[in-house]
């Protein structure tokens, strides 16, 4: 097997801290979110031509921004969901960025994560959904003012932990849907919305960062979770066992924080690990002989697989704090790091892994 290579291939330094980007699909552009100093929220676009990337627009925000997606919206529209450091979620259309197509005070504080499906990923409804130092997860429906369609909070006299990430899975259908929160203290906890129930809960012991199903759009086949003390957890998500759950392989990364994880869109068991070294880690998921053993009772319990290291490289001095594939080009993706630097690379021989 041919190593891949992670080259970097264009560096732009800008003047605030970057949070988050996202490419916007079926295009040759991406947008960075973030925060000046001053207080105010960085919207940019940009685009990759001719080897190099130029901003194509360039807009501040009264709020500094944390978090977007294109998820809950169709390709034709590709309108992109922020969350905001004051609590709010907002829609734009990005012909007309003047004032949100949908504007809502969705939490009392700041949007850690945010994540959307049923536009073009995923069947059934638009939705977003949102994690908040104020402990909820709320999933909206952007056809709906003002009111979120769940919230999934802790109840009276619980201890309200600060939820960190948030993902959608399982949108096979059109009434299939399930989110994941994972929290502060270590939590994980696996929402089944279509029976507004919850469905599953571990503890990771550690401060969970980054979780991120491999496909939205398909029955739930794999989580994987990245932590503050650097590890992260591939949880086999087709076989669920009374008491011991999902299985699960515990890899060790980064010698730091794994801020986050992002799967290739055209192969779902490669996947990106993001870490607070400065480094990237690109991973290759392996599945067992046989995903499923009977335990001595006779339950069904699933049998994780391996993960190997394909490739690392040192991206910059500080932590990567947002990591995204193009979801048309293989191989391309972005990067922000805390060192006020947006970097596009080109992984090579993805194809071959």
């Amino acid at each position: 097997m041919e190593k891949p290579q992670i080259i970097s291939h264009v560096q732009k330094p800008v003047n605030y801290t970057l949070f988050d980007t996202k490419w916007i699909p079926c295009s040759a552009k991406f947008i960075v979110l973030g925060n000046h100093a001053r207080g105010t929220g960085a919207f940019q676009v940009y685009e990759v031509q001719h080897g190099d990337v130029k901003l194509v627009h360039d807009i501040e925000k009264s709020k500094a921004l944390k978090c977007g997606t294109f998820g809950a919206s169709s390709l034709q529209q590709r309108y992109f969901a922020t969350g905001d450091f004051d609590g709010k979620m907002q829609i734009w259309n990005l012909e007309s960025m003047e004032l949100p197509v949908y504007s809502v005070k969705a939490h009392k504080e700041i949007i850690n994560a945010i994540d959307g499906v049923g536009g073009y990923i995923g069947e059934g409804a638009p939705e977003i959904v949102t994690a908040s130092r104020d402990g909820a997860v709320k999933v909206w429906d952007p056809r709906q003012k003002n009111d979120p369609v769940a919230t999934m909070e802790a109840g009276e006299g619980e201890d309200k932990r600060d939820c960190w990430t948030v993902a959608f899975g399982h949108a096979y259908n059109q009434s299939d849907r399930c989110v994941c929160a994972g929290y502060d203290n270590g939590d994980i906890k696996l929402f089944d919305l279509r029976n507004m129930a919850l469905k599953w809960e571990t503890n990771i012991k550690n401060g969970v960062c980054g979780l991120e199903f491999d496909r939205k759009d398909i029955s739930m086949n794999k989580l994987v979770a990245t932590t503050l003390e650097s590890k992260f957890h591939v949880y086999d998500m087709r076989t669920q066992h009374p008491t011991k759950g999902f299985a699960c392989v515990t890899e060790k990364a980064h010698k730091s924080t794994v801020w986050g994880c992002k799967h290739l869109p055209q192969n779902r068991d490669v996947f990106m690990t993001l870490g607070g070294n400065g480094t990237l880690n690109l991973w290759k998921y392996t599945y067992p002989a046989k995903r499923v053993k009977e335990d001595e009772n006779g339950a069904e319990m699933g049998v994780a697989g391996t993960v190997n290291l394909l490739q690392n490289v040192m991206m910059s001095t500080q932590p990567i704090s947002s990591f995204d594939w193009s979801p048309d080009k293989e191989g391309l993706c972005v990067c922000t790091a805390f060192d006020q630097t947006l970097r596009v690379l080109i992984t090579t021989k993805l194809n071959r892994v």
